[in-house]
């Protein structure tokens, strides 16, 4: 699915036919509102006489009730009621009165992109049709900023995309096009306050988990899922088994013989058997630590390189695998760990939620973690606010990383330039830090493990997108049911002492899915570790890597130090932590090679 929001002005009927899309939608006026390309199935259009709304992608609505309500409202602001019951996963269109409201999901999933063309803001639901569109030219600073690892950028910088002048919808924002085709971006979401106990919240995550599911469940259609042995992707199989779903499974299994991801995997297939079960090889050829972009891949990744391109044929090979298998809809875990698991700063937000039990808790997480009790004491005793954090972080983005045993209950994720990066790409992305404290003083959330889980969530469905523009060629599309607006309303409106209940793991994922997922599945406790597929694919594909770092792309900009990255691929460390740095440089460097090239739809001039 990919689409084109115009204003409703005559300016932007230019723009309409430069895109020669296949399909359209108009305006009330007879202009074109929405053009591209899209599965019948997947779009619905409401009108209550001039008025108009569209929905694409998959959620559940009733007609009449929301053509009554389209024709009540006001104002594009009385969309916020409607946009906050609907369930799914969705991009949100309206046409009123010669204004327009486009929006995409909380998570970013579904996202909205702007560009000035034509002197008004078009929006895409992806960076390619604005690449048709501008000659919009590559921000080496944001490029040098991928390399940041581990994780890459922390929010708001992760939103940044590494074309000039095209930008994206800030988080919970809601793009407005007046009849000028001037644009403004107004917020209209914002985490409920966590106020639900542990029964309430499992009671809430339940129904909006059955109800994400029911929303992609179909008779006629095949669903494939991650099947690792870990809580996430196993609860998902079960509720999509319970809402009638033909499943078919995937679990690649460890090469550490330790890892107990494949015992817990064949456990819960043995308890699936109205589902298709596939067993792959830990040894085959697609490994999860390979050369990233490749020529076969040009173009593929509009937005720029990803932290997890190094798994990229992986993804693509259970793509192609679901595809043949029937399957045009893969369901994955992604967002389970930040709605019901343990971020950094939970130990932070726990003692001053419930400092009574709260801290006994981060006196577990301080013993299993071998956290000293002084610096465990003054992680807990910080009050910097969100942009101060920023500001000391990028302060040390060149220092090497930190030690292990020293907690941070920071704002922000603490990334690390490369060792290999240069002074000039140093200072630039330091700039970029200092300057969006500037600009987006406020954290996403007033509690700081609120911000981080969704700051998270918001890398996690910029992953999600990403993977679907490189498997787009498959027919299979990759979902996660986690990142829906209202699964992770509901898991982060319950109480943080609450979903970290002592003594338990995901207390809240567990309490919401038993009688669903087996009590037996329920019972584990720990998650599987993959540093051995890390080291195994650097060693496999040394000599490729190693190519890289001839005549290296990253180099001719000034970013990095050639000779510096290719010692260290040579020699990379003992801890997996060491890869990172690599996985991300090698990110850039092949997307370079593979994207740096003049667009194939150019159209030539433009004004």
């Amino acid at each position: 699915m990919e689409f084109t929001v115009l204003p409703d002005c005559p300016a932007a009927g230019r723009s309409a036919a430069e895109l020669r899309a296949a399909q359209r939608i108009d305006h009330a006026s007879g202009r074109p509102w929405i053009v591209g390309a899209w599965p019948e199935d997947e779009v619905t259009v409401v009108e209550a006489g001039p008025r108009r709304m569209v929905l694409l992608g998959r959620t559940r609505l009733d007609q009449a009730a929301t053509t009554a309500a389209l024709g009540r409202m006001r104002s594009l602001h009385d969309v916020d009621t409607l946009a906050s019951r609907l369930p799914g996963l969705f991009h949100l269109a309206v046409s009123m009165d010669g204004r327009t409201r486009v929006q995409g999901s909380v998570a970013g999933v579904r996202q909205i992109f702007t560009a000035e063309v034509h002197r008004v803001t078009v929006a895409a639901s992806g960076m390619e049709p604005l690449l048709r569109l501008t000659d919009a030219g590559l921000d080496e600073t944001v490029l040098a900023a991928r390399l940041l690892a581990p994780g890459g950028a922390p929010w708001p910088l992760s939103l940044r995309t590494v074309r000039r002048g095209i930008d994206t919808l800030a988080t919970g924002h809601w793009l407005e096009l007046d009849t000028d085709g001037r644009s403004r971006q107004r917020r209209w979401w914002r985490l409920p306050e966590a106020s639900l106990s542990l029964a309430q919240g499992a009671e809430a995550v339940r129904s909006a988990l059955s109800e994400a599911i029911t929303t992609r469940v179909r008779p006629d259609r095949t669903i494939s899922a991650d099947l690792s042995g870990g809580l996430d992707s196993t609860s998902l199989c079960f509720l999509a088994d319970e809402a009638g779903a033909d499943l078919v499974t995937y679990h690649v299994m460890p090469l550490d013989h330790a890892n107990e991801d494949t015992a817990w995997a064949r456990k819960a297939a043995a308890m699936l058997p109205q589902a298709r079960h596939h067993m792959l090889s830990a040894d085959r050829a697609e490994n999860l630590f390979d050369v990233g972009y490749t020529a076969d891949h040009t173009h593929l990744a509009p937005e720029g390189p990803s932290t997890w391109a190094s798994g990229l044929a992986h993804v693509r090979d259970l793509a192609k695998r679901a595809t043949t298998d029937g399957s045009s809809l893969h369901l994955t875990g992604f967002g389970g760990d930040e709605l019901f698991g343990r971020m950094p700063a939970c130990a932070w937000s726990l003692a001053r939620a419930n400092p009574g039990s709260g801290l006994k808790l981060v006196n577990r997480y301080r013993l299993a973690n071998r956290w000293s009790l002084g610096a465990t004491v003054r992680a807990l005793a910080d009050r910097s606010t969100f942009a101060q954090n920023l500001t000391a972080v990028a302060a040390r983005i060149s220092a090497p990383p930190a030690r292990l045993d020293e907690p941070d209950f920071g704002w922000v994720f603490a990334p690390r330039m490369p060792a290999w990066a240069t002074p000039d790409a140093v200072a630039a992305v330091r700039k970029l830090f200092t300057t969006a404290a500037t600009e987006t003083p406020e954290p996403l959330d007033a509690d700081r493990a609120h911000h981080q889980a969704l700051a998270s969530i918001v890398f996690e469905g910029k992953t999600v997108r990403q993977v679907n523009t490189v498997v787009a060629d498959t027919g299979t599309v990759w979902d996660a049911p986690f990142l829906d607006d209202r699964v992770l309303e509901a898991a982060l409106s319950t109480r943080i002492d609450q979903r970290l209940a002592a003594g338990r793991f995901k207390p809240l994922l567990t309490s919401a899915v038993r009688g669903i997922v087996p009590a037996d599945i329920l019972d584990r406790r720990d998650k599987g570790e993959f540093s051995a597929e890390a080291f195994r694919g650097l060693e496999r594909n040394r000599a490729r890597l190693l190519e890289l770092c001839e005549d290296s792309q990253l180099a001719r900009l000034g970013l990095i130090d050639p000779a510096a990255f290719r010692s260290a691929v040579l020699n990379p460390g003992p801890m997996s932590h060491h890869l990172h740095p690599i996985e991300t440089t090698v990110a850039c460097e092949s997307w370079l090679r593979t994207h740096s090239q003049p667009h194939p739809h150019d159209t030539g001039e433009r004004t």
